[in-house]
Order: structure tokens, then sequence, then C-alpha cells
């Protein structure tokens, strides 16, 4: 199937695609008014996220919200945004899905100063690691097969 986006495979091309950003406000109120949702807080990030079982598409769907409180000019809530961006697309392959599930995650920035990327980058690394984590079944041990 030609155009069919798998997102467990390996990708030559490193672009955030339009089916990967959660855009849809119902979608959105259900992650944050719902009480399914689970937090990790890897500071400056917090990533509130849930398993969506209605989506078709098995794939993980974010949103970035930098607080305009925190932030008052537009241009610094901009730079935080894109580098919130750019550290989870660059990282995004960290986080494991098992078969068949959705995820969608909210990446919201807790600091009050303007971070640089490398610190970016390392609380998303921690964030991607804790809701990895998180979505994987715990191994018991019938389950291994150590011969």
């Amino acid at each position: 199937m030609q155009g069919v986006f798998l997102y467990s495979e390996k990708l030559t091309n490193n672009r955030l695609y339009k089916k990967e950003k959660l855009c849809g406000t119902i979608a959105i109120d259900t992650l944050f008014t719902r009480g399914e949702s689970q937090v990790a807080t890897a500071y400056p990030l917090r990533a509130v996220w849930r398993e969506n079982e209605r989506r078709e598409l098995k794939n993980v769907q974010f949103l970035v919200s930098v607080p305009k409180k925190r932030f008052k000019h537009a241009v610094d809530r901009v730079k935080l945004r894109r580098r919130i961006r750019e550290a989870y697309r660059l990282n995004r392959a960290a986080l494991e899905l098992p078969e068949g599930k959705a995820v969608d995650v909210a990446f919201i920035y807790l600091g009050d100063k303007i971070a640089k990327f490398a610190d970016i980058e390392h609380a998303m690394k921690k964030a991607l690691g804790k809701i990895t984590l998180a979505l994987t079944p715990p191994v018991t041990a019938g389950d291994e097969t150590d011969n």
C-alpha cells in the first residue's frame, strides 16, 4: 500500500507528519478532562498521555503547549515550541508502542526561563522513557523463554 505510514518502522525520513499532530478538540478535551490520563514529569517538561482506543490509525499523536502566563512574548513561546517539537522529532524512536496501540501525548513546558535545546532534549528522552515503561506490559516469570 502506497502512502501508508507505519510508526514502528525505522524512519529514513525524520520529518513530522500531519497524522502525528494531535489537533482535534474532542481528542484534546478527553486527554485533559477524563481521569484516564497519566502524567510523567521531566523538568522542564510534563508529558500527559492516554491510550486512544477509538482512533483507527495506531500511532502516537502529540501536541506542545507553552503557557502564556509564563512567557508574555509570542517569540519566546514559539521558540520553545520549536525546540520541544525538534526534541520529539529526533527522539521519537525511543517511544516504543506495543502492537495496535494509539496514544495521545501532550508536552507542556513547565519552566520559567527559556531552556537550552540540550536541556529540553534530555527531558524529552526521560519523558519518552517513562511513557514507554508505562505502556509496555510487565514481563512475568512464566513468560521468559530462556533455554
